[in-house]
């Protein structure tokens, strides 16, 4: 890191500060969450809860993601994570059979677009983002390859001139904290209603990425008020919730956006008779 970036980084924690000085009360929770989850240890099998059923065990429906993955013994390449497999697949299959545009940044082998395509079926179109010009040739009538730099603001405002709002995104592009950035906050607003925003690969506990996340998650928990029905923020209003992953994290759009978040009662005995 130049001397410049350096000077440049303690002045903005400076500003953090000044701007922002309830961010230090949080810091002794950061690392008390940091240390829990740093030492976790895992129960012994005796004491671990049985396995339940479901789409994301070996006794659940198949992953036709997985399937795809394991299957593709020559051609173009596939490069993933096992585990991102049933990540994708509880995210985006309620995308399958739906005309659907998914935009994945970091072309890099192509293997992955014929995934996509195979994946949500007839209807969907794969818009591909990479700065290698050469990706080009992947380019069909189902697939759109742009070539560009995702850290490039400008090359993310011509983009959204060309290409309708997409339904999913999927960065798994250059992989360092300002382009991803860069590519949330210029394309997160461009996802439509109901859409999943992914950022890939997302490694280190100490990642910048991560760390600009945990901003997030805060705003999405603000809370207005003191009664049981609140006015939501314009944040709140339209994303639903985030999910973290080892290496991965979706965020998800609301179908239609939230005016209030409002805690309701039901019932007639509440204890401690209150």
């Amino acid at each position: 890191m130049s001397l410049r970036n350096e000077i440049q980084r303690y002045l903005d924690i400076a500003n953090c500060i000044i701007c922002q000085p309830r961010l230090l009360n949080q810091l002794p929770n950061v690392r008390r969450g940091f240390n829990y989850s740093k030492n976790w240890t895992s129960p012994t099998s005796g004491d671990a809860a049985p396995l339940l059923p479901g789409p994301d065990t070996i006794t659940g429906p198949s992953n036709p993601l997985r399937a795809f993955f394991e299957s593709r013994e020559t051609g173009r390449g596939i490069w993933k994570w096992d585990h991102y497999f049933d990540a994708y697949h509880r995210h985006f299959r309620k995308f399958v059979g739906s005309k659907v545009n998914v935009l994945e940044i970091g072309v890099y082998s192509g293997g992955s677009l014929d995934m996509w395509r195979h994946y949500f079926g007839s209807g969907c179109h794969v818009y591909g983002v990479d700065i290698e010009k050469a990706c080009k040739c992947y380019e069909d009538k189902s697939t759109s390859i742009f070539i560009g730099d995702q850290g490039d603001r400008e090359f993310w405002r011509a983009f959204k001139e060309k290409v309708p709002a997409i339904d999913i995104l999927i960065d798994d592009g250059g992989h360092r904290t300002e382009l991803q950035i860069v590519t949330l906050e210029e394309m997160l607003p461009h996802l439509r209603p109901g859409g999943v925003y992914l950022c890939e690969d997302i490694h280190g506990e100490h990642n910048g990425f991560s760390g600009y996340m945990q901003g997030i998650v805060a705003n999405l928990n603000e809370f207005r008020g003191s009664g049981l029905e609140v006015s939501a923020t314009g944040f709140q209003s339209w994303i639903r919730s985030v999910h973290f992953y080892p290496y991965m994290t979706f965020i998800e759009k609301a179908d239609r956006p939230v005016q209030k978040l409002v805690a309701r009662k039901h019932g007639t005995e509440w204890q401690p008779f209150l």
